[in-house]
């Protein structure tokens, strides 16, 4: 194979090596897209609670924080993902412009709740901006949007959509992870979802929301939502009709709870976790368009996991489908952004004409998944758009 600027341009055994190549020996081992992660949080999954509520948090030191962490994961063979939400415009351009390493970035923006809803990040002290028009701090800081209303849904999307977000995510029920609303509430009306819709797909786009129950994603299915982001609580026939729908789910197998844990959201996060089960067989049973993501949040350590969290798809998927699902399905996911795509090009395969976002796996994971649970031992190579981010042993020039 042969890899010219950011793209694939050849494949096959009797290709003539251009003069001054740089040779790769990949005796042994196995080429591979690079991995792709489509429910990222590179913000609050680089910061704990504590650090993201600290007064002296700027916009400046969070993305200085997730800087370390987005070179972490590209290090891990993450050469893309898709950020559900959060102050993440920054740190895709420094890293597009090399100030940064890191993996491709698709940005939400802000995350966009109605009060109440699981992107009201407000502390009790903090009042409602509409009433004593102040904005909260967390609104400052560019990690949520709350909106209220057809009107403040339709300029909140915009908002992003003028930023560069290549997908807008909507919170539409209640989460696992948050103090003020609980885990069975249906959030925003029939209307104020179809507005944000609607601007999206006027900008070529589409909108994902968060929610675990089936009155939450039939509302959304209804209103025209292209991507469910959770779904674990969902009945059989709700995940048949977004099959039906053909729109995405995009699940997770999200970390067990922390002892420490309040016990409400203790016992939610158990709910959740138990919900995976039945989720996973049954969208694989209903051949739903299935993509995978890892969702961690407020504890940094946890993203040392995320290649191990890939290993726990075993239970419903062969090898092949696995690497599938976190190369070929999930490059198809960020593909439904369109023009909205900040990158041009086609990933999540290997073939001609694609972009060289690649992994050199010392043997083969289709035989041995548990391979890529381990990048530092067993990566041997990882390239992101034609360059190599971890260095092979030895190449040579060619011819």
């Amino acid at each position: 194979m042969i890899v010219k600027g950011s793209l694939i341009s050849a494949i096959g055994p009797a290709i003539p090596t251009p003069d001054g190549a740089r040779i790769v020996e990949g005796k042994g081992a196995t080429l591979m897209p690079g991995m792709i992660d489509v429910h990222v949080h590179l913000t609050f999954s680089a910061l704990t609670e504590p650090q993201l509520l600290a007064p002296d948090l700027t916009p400046q030191s969070a993305e200085a924080a997730a800087a370390v962490q987005a070179k972490a994961m590209l290090l891990r063979g993450f050469t893309a993902v898709r950020d559900m939400g959060g102050p993440a415009f920054g740190l895709k351009a420094g890293i597009d412009a090399g100030k940064y390493q890191g993996p491709r970035i698709w940005p939400s923006g802000a995350v966009i709740s109605q009060t109440s809803g699981h992107g009201d990040f407000r502390l009790p002290n903090e009042r409602s901006r509409r009433f004593f028009g102040k904005p909260s701090r967390a609104e400052d800081l560019g990690a949520t949007f709350i909106a209220d209303g057809r009107d403040e849904v339709l300029t909140a999307t915009r908002e992003n959509l003028r930023f560069g977000a290549s997908q807008i995510k909507l919170m539409a029920g209640g989460g696992s992870s948050s103090e003020y609303d609980p885990l069975d509430v249906t959030q925003y009306l029939p209307e104020e979802i179809s507005a944000a819709v609607a601007a999206a797909e006027d900008w070529g786009t589409y909108v994902a929301v968060h929610a675990y129950t089936p009155r939450a994603v039939r509302r959304a299915l209804e209103a025209g939502v292209k991507s469910i982001e959770h779904g674990q609580l969902l009945d059989e026939a709700t995940i048949q009709l977004i099959g039906t729908r053909g729109a995405w789910l995009s699940l997770q197998n999200l970390p067990p709870p922390l002892p420490s844990d309040p016990p409400e959201r203790l016992a939610n996060k158990m709910k959740v976790r138990e919900g995976s089960d039945h989720a996973w067989a049954w969208a694989k049973k209903y051949r739903v368009k299935l993509a995978w993501g890892t969702d961690f949040l407020f504890r940094p350590e946890e993203n040392r996991e995320q290649n191990a969290y890939i290993l726990k798809l075993k239970q419903w998927f062969t090898p092949a489908e696995i690497l599938k699902i976190v190369t070929h399905d999930n490059a198809q996911l960020l593909a439904l952004s369109g023009e909205r795509s900040p990158y041009k090009g086609k990933l999540g395969v290997v073939e001609v004409g694609a972009l060289a976002d690649l992994i050199l796996v010392d043997g083969d994971p289709i035989a041995d998944i548990d391979l890529i649970a381990d990048p530092d031992r067993n990566f041997r190579a990882i390239m992101k758009n034609g360059v190599f981010y971890r260095e092979p042993a030895s190449p040579r020039r060619g011819p």
